[in-house]
C-alpha cells in the first residue's frame, strides 16, 4: 500500500491487527489507536524512526525521527562507498 500523504513513492506495511502486532514486536516499535470526537474518527499513536534496510534483508540503520536531518545522509554515505 503506498503512502502518498507523505511521498508517493513510500510503502507502508499493512496486514490485519495480530499481523501488526507481530510486525510493532520485531521492529520494537509501539502504536495506539485513540478514539475521536466521533465514532468513526480516530488517531494512531505511535514511534517515529525510519529502518534502512539493505537488499539482503538486513537492517543497516537505525535512525530517530528527531535525528533524521543530522544523521541520515552522513549514515548513508558511509554504507554507499563500504558497498554495504
Amino acid at each position: 500500500m503506498y503512502v502518498p500523504a507523505f511521498d508517493a513513492r513510500f510503502l507502508g506495511l499493512r496486514g490485519d491487527l495480530e499481523a501488526t502486532r507481530r510486525a510493532t514486536k520485531e521492529f520494537k516499535v509501539y502504536f495506539e489507536k485513540r478514539p475521536g470526537k466521533t465514532p468513526d474518527d480516530y488517531s494512531v499513536d505511535h514511534s517515529a524512526q525510519s529502518y534502512v534496510v539493505d537488499p539482503q534483508g538486513r537492517l543497516r540503520l537505525f535512525v530517530r525521527h528527531d535525528r533524521m536531518a543530522e544523521d541520515l545522509a552522513p549514515d548513508l554515505r558511509v554504507l554507499l562507498k563500504s558497498g554495504s
